[in-house]
């Protein structure tokens, strides 16, 4: 699996580095700016975003949710030759629209990977579940709106903003508490003290279990701890 990774990576910086190198040839040519150099430069913008997007699939890689950052790279896939082709010259409304909505579902799948990969203890699973399902609403419901030639509802305009501001919201709350979690544990979690050190030998269990699971060791040990709480209370609750 790291081979997979090492071999993705290696694909994303070397077609977004040759798509750049053709932008930056295009912008010093000499001579006016025509459509040709145009288009080069958008591709370049087309494939910097692919890049970024299959860096957000990849980071489910050989974890459980692994399924959905590889529906994403399908779709994100289709949507990136729907656009290089509208970028080349097929101006098909059927083309546009394809690549708009499967763009829009692309973005979908690499924002529920980037904070699947994030949201690794159980307490942030409903705020988690929450904001996909923001998220999913807004995807479908601007998908209606570029597939349909209609005038929207009314008051779907309004219900789209409530929806995305509660998509952004979660969003940016789960980045937050993902960067405040691993933050806290790079400095051993209390101020003033040491970071935990493992014997070598409950190191490699740790990593061991970790990878069987497709987590990280932080979250193996968060799991742990929280179940063991659990356990401490129900213990608790019984003798009283």
């Amino acid at each position: 699996m790291r081979d997979l990774r090492r071999i993705v990576v290696a694909v994303v910086i070397g077609s977004f580095s040759i798509a750049a190198l053709m932008g930056i040839i295009a912008l010093l040519q000499p001579g006016p700016f025509g459509q040709t150099e145009g288009r080069v430069l958008l591709t370049t913008v087309i494939v910097g975003v692919e890049s970024v997007a299959a860096l957000c699939y990849l980071s489910l890689s050989g974890r459980p949710w692994a399924a959905v950052g590889a529906v994403g790279a399908t779709v994100s896939l289709a949507a990136t030759i729907a656009a290089l082709l509208m970028t080349w010259g097929n101006d098909s409304e059927v083309l546009g629209k394809f690549m708009g909505v499967s763009a829009l579902v692309a973005a979908t799948f690499a924002q529920a990977s980037l904070l699947i990969s994030l949201a690794g203890r159980r307490r942030t699973v409903p705020l988690l579940v929450g904001t996909l399902t923001a998220a999913a609403a807004v995807c479908t419901m601007i998908s209606v709106l570029i597939i349909t030639d209609h005038e929207p509802a009314p008051g779907f305009g309004r219900t789209l903003g409530v929806v995305a501001i509660l998509d952004a919201l979660g969003t940016v709350v789960l980045v937050a508490l993902a960067i405040v979690v691993r933050l806290t544990r790079s400095v051993g979690g209390v101020a003033g003290q040491a970071p935990l050190v493992l014997v070598p030998s409950v190191e490699t269990r740790l990593v061991a279990a970790a990878t069987l699971r497709g987590v990280t060791p932080s979250e193996l040990v968060g799991d742990a701890l929280d179940a063991l709480e659990a356990s401490d209370r129900e213990r608790v609750a019984q003798d009283a």
